[in-house]
């Protein structure tokens, strides 16, 4: 009996393997942001001469603190858009593409936390409230809150930008495309408000 055991135990090794998963598939292609701007290569940037800004990546809502793609229909129900990842979470890829930017379109020279240490200058901070698909207005939306502490001012500003775009169909290739695009308006948006 035992030794019938011992002969069973590779079969039933390998007819479970096929039923086991490690994981879900993964997707075809990631997808990322890319900016419509572009930071000229080797071009030196110095605090003593370009004024400073430090960008914080945005705090974020539950729905978008994962890689996927939030689709909202009706007011309450959201699902998400299949087989469409981001190749790291949207408020890096946000805060990154604000960056260049801001960088672009003012001329400022943008800081991490930690080098801002040392000549903090303006602040940026903000909350990215909706990186997904109306589904009922087929449409991308980008909306970030902005709070903007201007150099060595104790006032805050506080602004609203949104953008729009319209998704036809819902897949993973028109959706990372348009919301590339709102995200684009945005970060243009926010950095003429900082620029002025």
């Amino acid at each position: 009996m035992q030794k019938r055991l011992f002969l069973l135990a590779p079969l039933l090794a390998v007819s479970l393997s096929g039923c086991i998963s490690f994981g879900a598939k993964p997707p075809p292609s990631l997808m990322t942001l890319n900016s419509t701007v572009d930071l000229p290569v080797g071009e030196s940037q110095r605090s003593n001469v370009a004024a400073t800004i430090t960008i914080s990546v945005p705090s974020v809502p539950q729905e978008l603190s994962s890689s996927r793609v939030p689709v909202h229909s009706g007011g309450t129900a959201i699902a998400y858009v299949k087989d469409a990842l981001w190749v790291e979470r949207p408020s890096q890829l946000f805060a990154r593409l604000l960056g260049d930017t801001v960088t672009s379109r003012t001329g400022r020279l943008v800081l991490t936390s930690r080098q801002s240490q040392l000549d903090p200058g303006a602040y940026l901070m903000g909350e990215l409230r909706a990186f997904g698909v109306d589904a009922d207005t087929g449409e991308a939306v980008v909306t970030y809150d902005a709070a903007l502490i201007r150099g060595s001012e104790t006032i805050v500003e506080k602004r609203r930008f949104e953008a729009r775009v319209p998704v036809a169909p819902v897949d993973a290739t028109t959706v990372g495309v348009a919301l590339n695009t709102a995200a684009n308006q945005v970060a243009a948006q926010v950095a003429d408000w900082v620029g002025r």
